[in-house]
């Protein structure tokens, strides 16, 4: 099997590490792994890509890549670039270093790669550990996915829902914050919403006197949607949830049907 492996948090990233010995164990012998990663963080870019500038690209190691450039980019790069004469089978993207659930999921730079993968037709899977003070605070603070994310991604590859027409999906998982003997289990479940938006902004005055803009990302402790992703993670199980590309409100188009009749 060949892997394109990619993440947002950047080339040095300590989950990328982890990630590594995931995609190692599930290529085989026979197998390849090939890493794709921004030069720096790139949290928080979605699926952007750099339209308008040329991303350099430079090899740092064997079978290891960085690109000045998002995870979008990276991917491209891997599929285009790197691995044209032999493309992936698989892409993960990660692990990364926090949670990527409910709305999180549209800002998320993990889950673009894998959203970016998922385009060009290859199965395509984004991981994700979440953290708690006590976690940071412990020997490895990647314990539950280094541990679980090889049987979570060989569950998935025996899915394979590629031989439906036009198929644009692909998978998000998220570990939860505690240690391999915390872990509850695995649920399948949908991407929730918060009842209130994580996201706000707050102006910071500089010593020249000019307003400078700070995104703050802080998830308020509000109860998350039943059953979803949030609220499972939050009690210690692996989320894993099957998302799309495919951005279409059919329902709404129908209705909206009836309002341009006459036009």
């Amino acid at each position: 099997m060949q892997i394109l492996l990619t993440n947002d948090d950047g080339i040095f990233a300590p989950g990328l590490k982890v990630a590594q010995d995931v995609a190692l164990s599930l290529a085989g012998e026979k197998g390849k792994v090939i890493t794709v990663a921004p030069s720096s963080e790139k949290s928080g870019v979605a699926h952007s890509t750099s339209y308008i500038r040329p991303s350099l690209i430079e090899k740092i190691g064997e079978n290891s890549f960085s690109v000045e450039g998002t995870p979008a980019d990276c991917v491209l790069a891997g599929i285009h670039y790197v691995m044209k004469e032999n493309k992936p089978d698989l892409i993960i993207s990660g692990i990364n270093r926090g949670q990527n659930i409910s709305e999180d999921v549209l800002y998320s730079g993990t889950v673009g790669a894998a959203m970016e993968g998922a385009i060009n037709g290859i199965r395509s899977i984004a991981l994700s550990q979440s953290y708690s003070k006590e976690t940071l605070e412990s020997s490895d603070e990647f314990d539950s996915a280094r541990y679980y994310a090889t049987k979570v991604c060989q569950k998935l590859l025996s899915d394979n829902p590629f031989c439906e027409k036009n198929f644009n999906g692909f998978y998000n998982v998220n570990f939860p914050a505690c240690d391999q003997t915390g872990v509850r289990g695995m649920k399948v479940c949908q991407t929730g919403l918060r009842q209130d938006k994580s996201f706000s902004m707050i102006a910071q005055l500089s010593p020249t006197g000019k307003t400078f803009l700070w995104i703050n990302h802080k998830a308020k402790d509000t109860m998350p949607s039943p059953k979803s992703d949030a609220q499972l993670l939050d009690s210690n199980y692996i989320t894993i949830s099957a998302l799309k590309t495919e951005i279409n409100w059919p329902e709404k188009n129908r209705e909206l049907e009836y309002l341009f009749l006459d036009e």
